[in-house]
């Protein structure tokens, strides 16, 4: 079942200020909690709460906000580890806390899986050693079919990964990170100056308040080491040339139990041969004969799905555009697609024989120049111009 639109999850519009959707969120919070309605709605609440807090931590975030609008439902399925949203991936707990107090949220946190305190990542991930890891861009080229009609492409990139040998500690297998000796593991040091005491981060540990003795020797202590990812994208229909999708948590891995930074994908997609595209448009210009020019007829037109036949109306003049509906680029904030601008030009030969120039000659005899609409039009001006 299609999801629905987050505005519409949070009742709000999508011009919403932050504070609008922090507003909106909070009183939806409220009213579905799942421990404040009765037992047989327990169920439905739930659900709700986890559509309502999805929808926040899109709306919340300015980035997914930028892709959601852009591209829809399909601007924020990489933002998330598993392709659809999971608590695992809500980072607004603070602002649950906010809202019900540290006590409650808690107990709410427990039924979704989460231990008192560890939504969000734990103490010791947020000490002055654990850095969370670098974004990465990567510009990445696609073909003009793909583009219009999306797909998915497997990209590989270097980035660092947690460090296998030991699992991202820094510390030699076997071997384990010992407390500072400097600042018995506070992380922090404390000295006088006359009448200030001035606290200041330890340098031995780096505020870490653990220090590793013996380093693993893959990584060098670094808990991370340099290698290449695989990575799948899927890509929207209708993106364009500096289209850019966030895939979250595919950057570089954390230092010391950091968090991952997230990937960005600027796209650029390949010219066509035949066809130039104007937004959700695409033009192409197709030659015709001189017969078929004035007498109709019908002539092979190419699409970005294939070749279809389009009729040609008797006197068609050279440059006449003719559009096709719904052959174009798919929207991407609206359902349906753009138009097709097909321009025709009169195929003027350049190699005729003596006998097919004989024949020219005599049709032209009995056939006069100002009978088009072209040169009767120029007539009339030049009558105007020098009566």
């Amino acid at each position: 079942m299609a999801k629905r639109d987050y505005y519409e999850v949070l009742g709000i519009n999508k011009t919403a200020s932050s504070d609008e959707v922090k507003k909106a969120y909070r009183n939806l919070a409220l009213k579905f909690h799942p421990d404040r309605v009765t037992p047989d709605k327990k169920k439905e609440a739930e659900e709700r709460f986890k559509e309502i807090s999805e929808a926040y931590e899109v709306l919340i975030d300015k980035e997914k906000r930028t892709g959601y609008d852009q591209y829809g439902p399909a601007g924020v399925e990489n933002a998330f580890k598993q392709g659809g949203f999971q608590w695992q991936d809500f980072h607004h707990f603070d602002d649950l806390k906010d809202i019900f107090g540290g006590a409650d949220v808690s107990d709410l946190l427990k039924q979704f899986g989460f231990g008192g305190g560890s939504f969000g990542g734990s103490s010791t991930s947020r000490r002055g050693g654990a850095r969370r890891g670098s974004d990465l861009e990567y510009q990445f080229e696609i073909p003009f079919d793909e583009a219009a009609f999306g797909g998915e492409e497997t990209i590989t990139i270097p980035r660092y990964e947690v460090c296998e040998e030991c699992r991202g500690t820094g510390a030699k297998a076997g071997s384990k990170k010992e407390r500072c000796s400097e600042c018995g593991g506070q992380g922090q040091v404390r000295t006088s100056n006359g009448f200030f005491n001035v606290v200041q981060t330890c340098q031995a540990c780096g505020g870490e308040g653990v220090v590793i003795k013996t380093p693993c020797p893959s990584c060098s202590g670094r808990g991370r080491v340099k290698t290449k990812r695989n990575i799948k994208v899927k890509i929207p229909a209708g993106v364009d040339s500096g289209s850019r999708l966030r895939i979250h948590g595919e950057g570089e891995a954390g230092e010391r139990g950091g968090p991952r930074g997230d990937l960005y994908i600027l796209m650029h997609v390949k010219p066509h041969e035949i066809f130039e595209r104007h937004e959700a448009d695409i033009y192409c210009e197709v030659p015709i004969s001189y017969v078929t020019a004035v007498l109709g007829g019908e002539i092979e037109v190419p699409t970005i799905e294939g070749k279809i036949m389009m009729k040609i109306p008797p006197g068609t003049q050279g440059g006449r555009q003719f559009r096709l509906r719904n052959k174009g680029i798919a929207h991407l904030h609206d359902y349906g697609r753009g138009d097709q601008i097909v321009k025709v030009q009169i195929d003027v030969p350049t190699d005729l024989n003596q006998e097919e120039k004989r024949a020219l000659k005599e049709y032209s005899r009995s056939f006069a120049d100002d009978r088009g609409p072209l040169a009767k039009t120029f007539v009339e001006k030049m009558k105007r111009i020098f009566r």
